[in-house]
């Protein structure tokens, strides 16, 4: 599930952000793999792992056995930011569009889990 988030985003920032959008959602999970961003180091994200009764593993750096398709994943939607914002094609507020990139990730997101991916010949909403 892709989120915007910004470099200068606090654990705090993060945690709420990931309150609304994921875990409101989906339930609790039982484990969360980071990787060892401060933000997931902090104080905050270990009492809520505590409270949750979650497991939090890191991934190691330079590891794509465990973090690879994420950042594929991050690439890939980085890309697809850039295309539209290139071409103007971001919603607008005044007449219809907007350079708020944020406002593209559910039509992007649409679009990667609609599309058939080459490698397993579906769709990820399919698998």
């Amino acid at each position: 599930m892709p989120l915007p988030c910004h470099k200068d985003d606090t654990a705090m920032d993060t945690a709420i952000m990931i309150w609304n959008k994921v875990i409101s959602h989906t339930g609790i999970f039982q484990n969360i793999i980071s990787d060892t961003d401060p933000k997931f180091t902090s104080e905050l994200w270990t009492n809520l792992h505590n409270v949750f009764g979650t497991k939090l593993s890191f991934s190691t750096a330079y590891h794509p056995q465990t973090d690879g398709l994420a950042e594929r994943m991050i690439k890939t939607f980085g890309d697809m930011i850039r295309r539209f914002c290139a071409y103007g094609l971001e919603l607008n507020n005044s007449d219809g569009f907007t350079h708020d990139w944020c406002t593209l990730i559910p039509a992007l997101e649409l679009a990667y889990k609609s599309s058939i991916h080459c490698s397993t010949g579906k769709t990820p909403a399919m698998i």
